[in-house]
């Protein structure tokens, strides 16, 4: 009897030590605190736009004739006065020797109306000529330098035909493929044989708003000057890795589409960007300003406002309100509602709840590096083979 009561009294001390362990408060959980990352933040304004050579000549013939000799390859780089085209050079030829023949021939008469002016001359200084005379040399003399004149004019036409034959290219870009394969008869300034666009450097043309331009008077005290720095990047990159300048600025808006045409103007010199390329361009869109920056995962929507966690003091955790900015490497940049000195949750926030307790540990805020490769993925090939 004595031991079956000595059993009772353990087992009832046990269940109380049981329960006393079950009324016990747990612990608050741990999370990571840190104070909002500082740093010196530029806002952008971004636009779409189209990229453009600065020039581009449509190549035509400067003589008529029959085309002799294309000299490039479809689509190559040519440099300045780079032979393109050949025509049938020897009509041409003939024209000129046939216009130096005529020089020579003028010359020649020339150099006689000379002498008989001077042979006049002298006739009538002895009173042996008439002054009649005397004026029919030097009007004689006169008129054969005239015609030499003329005839030295056409022999520089005709040379120039000559040269025209040769087609160069009027400067340094990527050639289009030819328009006429040789045999064909070409016209003066008519057929197109050919066009060039040059790369490097190259335009970037795009269209900003009406509410971004007055944006820029405010925030800037005036909107984008030339000389402006820029940043572009292609359809298939995540960064804006090609910069470059602002080249021009429109005086008026459009009053249809109430927009404003710019340019900017980058190097190309491995000629990736094409005419005709869309891009994406951003701006400063303002001063340069200190910001503060939390990781963009830790702010929740709240209805029509965004909220953080952060502990106050005596390790409560409070709700705030704050208005975000723009995303910089994985961290969002905060307007207001938040001060240097705050501590912010940045790990453990699930566990976390407005008005309790926590048990902060130091944290870090690290910008997160931008991805590398595409920023979409490439479109499935429709067929495959085994490489050779």
């Amino acid at each position: 009897m004595a031991r079956s009561l000595a059993a009772l009294l353990v087992v009832a001390s046990l269940l109380a030590a049981c329960s006393d362990k079950k009324k016990a408060p747990a612990p608050p959980p741990t999370v990571l605190v840190a104070a909002p990352l500082k740093l010196r933040v530029v806002d952008w304004d971004d636009y779409v736009g189209r990229f453009e050579s600065i020039d581009a000549v449509d190549v035509r013939p400067r003589v008529s004739g029959y085309l002799q000799t294309v000299a490039f390859r479809d689509g190559q780089l040519v440099r300045k006065g780079e032979l393109l085209f050949v025509i049938d050079p020897r009509p041409y030829v003939a024209a000129l020797n046939q216009a130096r023949a005529q020089t020579a021939r003028q010359r020649a008469t020339l150099a006689n109306a000379e002498v008989e002016l001077k042979r006049a001359r002298a006739l009538f200084e002895a009173k042996a000529g008439s002054q009649q005379d005397l004026d029919t040399r030097v009007a004689a003399e006169l008129q054969a330098r005239a015609d030499l004149g003329a005839a030295q004019a056409n022999e520089r036409v005709a040379a120039l035909n000559v040269e025209f034959t040769h087609i160069r290219a009027p400067l340094s870009g990527r050639v289009s493929d030819r328009k006429v394969a040789p045999g064909n008869l070409v016209t003066a300034d008519q057929t197109l044989l050919t066009s060039i666009v040059n790369q490097d450097p190259i335009r970037f043309g795009f269209e900003a708003s009406e509410a971004n331009f007055l944006k820029q008077q405010r925030a800037l005290g005036r909107s984008h000057a030339i000389g402006d720095p820029v940043e572009v990047r292609l359809q298939d990159e995540p960064n804006y890795r090609w910069r470059g300048r602002l080249e021009f600025i429109d005086n008026q808006l459009d009053v249809n589409s109430g927009v404003i045409r710019g340019r900017a103007v980058l190097p190309n010199p491995g000629g990736l960007l094409t005419p005709g390329m869309f891009g994406h361009m951003r701006l400063p869109g303002g001063a340069p300003y200190d910001g503060l920056l939390v990781p963009d995962g830790i702010i929740t929507p709240d209805q029509n406002r965004q909220t953080l966690l952060v502990v106050a003091a005596g390790n409560v955790v409070k709700l705030r309100a704050v208005e975000t900015g723009p995303l910089i490497d994985g961290l969002r940049v905060i307007r207001s509602g938040l001060s240097s000195d705050d501590r912010v949750i940045v790990a453990g926030t699930g566990r976390a709840k407005p008005g309790g307790k926590v048990t902060p540990k130091p944290g870090r805020i690290v910008p997160q590096a931008p991805a590398e490769g595409p920023a979409y993925q490439s479109p499935v090939a429709s067929a495959a083979t085994a490489a050779p």
